[in-house]
């Protein structure tokens, strides 16, 4: 069985879809959710926070990212967006770079056109990988 077939979509995707529901999206009225599966098998989920100023929204991938943080860390290794009507959604291109930071080796996501990895929507990467590591002290 691959790891794509290992992850329960459909659950991820109703998790991402319940997490849609929390969304704040007043101006736009656009609600989003997003929904994780971790390395260590744990489910975070995240929703649109929109602001009257519209360039200081948070993606429902931000909060996301947020709760992996503020529940222990960990990796991304499935993870699924949606729309208000549960379609799934493409995260957008700074979603992808922010995603891309947190992902565990074979990241999956699911789209609008099937289960795709990370490296596939976000091809040649710049990550963690291409900065040096920082020189020791005297």
């Amino acid at each position: 069985m691959s790891e794509a077939e290992a992850v329960d979509w459909d659950g991820l995707a109703a998790l991402a879809h319940a997490a849609m529901r929390k969304a704040y999206a007043p101006y736009s009225r656009f609600p989003v959710g997003a929904a994780a599966l971790l390395d260590d098998g744990r489910t975070v989920c995240g929703c649109n926070v929109e602001n009257a100023s519209y360039g200081l929204t948070l993606c429902a991938e931000c909060t996301l990212l947020g709760q992996i943080q503020m529940t222990g860390g960990g990796r991304i290794r499935a993870f699924a967006c949606v729309d208000g009507e549960g379609k799934p959604l493409m995260p957008c291109g700074r979603c992808r770079q922010l995603l891309y930071e947190f992902r565990a080796p074979g990241m999956q996501l699911l789209t609008a056109r099937g289960i795709r990895s990370i490296e596939d929507i976000l091809p040649d990467a710049f990550g963690p990988e291409n900065l040096e590591a920082p020189e020791e002290g005297p």
